[in-house]
């Protein structure tokens, strides 16, 4: 990873931070995007010198333009795209209010969108190929009960992925993503976990080993995944999935 350069959306919160640790760690210069400055800065101590990080909701007019100006005027340019910011909306869809299930496509899918067209434009301006890695969730092939609102935008954004990587790979861009699933974070929070467990009869730790390895998945698992796509050069249109196995949730 020496010499690339990474933007990272949602690179505050626990699986973005942990994906520009794995990257920062190869050498990489990582460039965070959250929508907290305390939290940007505390992330950004952790990534060592050749960091940078940009404070925006990436939702809102104008947010693309300044991270990606910001990443350009701090490293020179950008290599590897981490659209990463995303959250969970629960309910019944008979029941949810259409302005919270536009909320919810906004952040989920054209949050992705916007971020990785840019990215793209940019790269091909660039000329030297580039990367773009989408996390997208199991949700957007094994949907959850009552988590519309949450796995429909995903899989929009399964399709996206895909999408631009039938566009972008004469460009020497590759497209990629990573399903992952019941990773403890800001969207998988204490609460939401005992709130799911409760609902299936199990106990929380139960609950978040419920796969075929029976053990529970990390957000480190998550980042080591992301930082394997990246060295996967001759990779395009993939999910990769981190879930420690999940049959109904398979791409095949």
């Amino acid at each position: 990873m020496q010499g690339k350069i990474a933007l990272v959306t949602g690179g505050a919160g626990t699986i973005g931070l942990a994906t520009a640790q794995a990257l920062a760690a190869k050498g990489a210069s990582v460039m965070l995007v959250d929508q907290s400055h305390d939290q940007l800065e505390k992330a950004a101590e952790t990534l060592g010198h050749w960091h940078g990080f940009y404070e925006t909701n990436v939702t809102t007019e104008g947010a693309v333009k300044g991270a990606m100006n910001a990443c350009i005027e701090k490293f020179g340019g950008i290599d590897i795209l981490i659209s990463n910011a995303g959250t969970a909306r629960g309910g019944e869809l008979l029941d949810l209010p259409d302005d919270q299930l536009r909320a919810a496509f906004e952040l989920n899918f054209f949050a992705h969108h916007k971020f990785s067209t840019e990215a793209a434009r940019i790269m091909k301006t660039q000329g030297h190929g580039g990367q773009i890695l989408f996390n997208i969730s199991k949700q957007a092939v094994n949907p959850g009960k009552n988590m519309g609102a949450y796995g429909m935008p995903k899989a929009t954004t399964m399709f996206l992925m895909r999408q631009l990587a039938l566009e972008l790979g004469s460009d020497g861009i590759t497209v990629n993503g990573i399903n992952a699933d019941r990773i403890r974070s800001g969207l998988l929070t204490d609460g939401f976990i005992k709130d799911r467990s409760t609902a299936r009869g199990v106990s929380e730790s139960d609950y978040m080993s419920g796969n075929l390895l029976q053990k529970e998945v990390e957000a480190k698992h998550v980042a080591d995944a992301f930082l394997a796509l990246a060295l996967m050069p001759r990779t395009t249109g993939h999910v990769l999935t981190v879930d420690g196995g999940n049959t109904a949730a398979e791409l095949r």
